[in-house]
This record gives structure tokens, C-alpha cells and sequence, in this order.
């Protein structure tokens, strides 16, 4: 629900950014064009990323679902720090196995997101999105092969 309430914050100040934007492009000061000009890139660029990045949420989301689904998702028993997360040092003890799998099977998305949870749990959030996109691109391909 917070993405939602997040999501459309963002929109209603793209919009507001877009209006002062064309204000200052119809304003007969060359500056203020330039300026608007360069401004009204900012709420193409955020409603882009904005996009992408809900789509990615998503998708991700449904292949949790659907590997939950499955019983295939890895079960959730590492210790946790006070902030809920789990702890980055026993993660990172489970991690080669999840590393393995996908070594053993490059072209499965179940052992590519699995590597993408084991990812999120060690901290590395660049590579959990990685590994998670992987996934995405994979079963994609999988669905458009059957």
C-alpha cells in the first residue's frame, strides 16, 4: 500500500514539475525557456523510472507468488537483527548453495530468483535485483517457448 501512496506523490509532483516547466518555456525570457526546457526532462525521466521500476516490483512479485506457489521458495529461518532484516553473516553461510543451483542450472528462473533472495538476505541489493531480473527475462522466455 506505502508504493501506492509513494507512487502517487511522485505523479502529483511530476505534474506540478511539468506545469512550472511549460510556464517557463511560454515565458518570453530566453533563460526561463532554457530552463523550462531542461526542467520538463525531470517528469519524463522520473515517470519512466517510476514505471520501470513498478514493473519490475511486480513481476517480481508474481514469480514469488508463483515459486510460493510451488513450495519452492527456500525456508525463511535465519536469524534476524533487531531491525527484522536477517542477518548479513549467516546469509552469507547459505549463500554458496544458491550459488550452486544456479551454476547447475543457468536457465532456470527458480534458481536464479532463489540466488536473488539468498542476495537480498546478504545485503547485496544491487545484485538481488540483478539476480531477480535474470529470473524475470527467464521465465518470460520460458512462458513465450510454451
Amino acid at each position: 500500500m506505502a508504493v501506492f501512496v509513494m507512487a502517487g506523490l511522485l505523479i502529483i509532483y511530476l505534474v506540478f514539475v511539468t506545469q512550472y516547466a511549460i510556464r517557463l518555456i511560454v515565458d518570453p525570457n530566453g533563460i526561463a525557456k532554457v530552463m523550462g526546457a531542461a526542467l520538463i526532462i525531470f517528469p519524463f525521466l522520473g515517470g519512466y523510472l517510476l514505471a520501470a521500476d513498478l514493473n519490475f516490483a511486480f513481476r517480481a512479485g508474481a514469480l514469488a507468488k508463483k515459486l510460493g506457489a510451488e513450495g519452492g521458495l527456500p525456508i525463511d529461518d535465519l536469524p534476524t537483527l533487531p531491525s527484522g532484516r536477517p542477518d548479513p553473516i549467516e546469509a552469507d553461510k547459505e549463500f554458496p548453495a544458491y550459488q550452486a543451483a544456479v551454476e547447475a542450472q543457468p536457465e532456470s528462473w527458480r534458481a536464479w530468483f532463489r540466488l536473488g533472495l539468498a542476495y537480498d538476505a546478504s545485503g547485496d541489493r544491487r545484485r538481488a535485483r540483478w539476480a531477480a531480473r535474470q529470473a524475470i527475462r527467464l521465465e518470460r522466455a520460458d512462458r513465450l517457448t510454451l
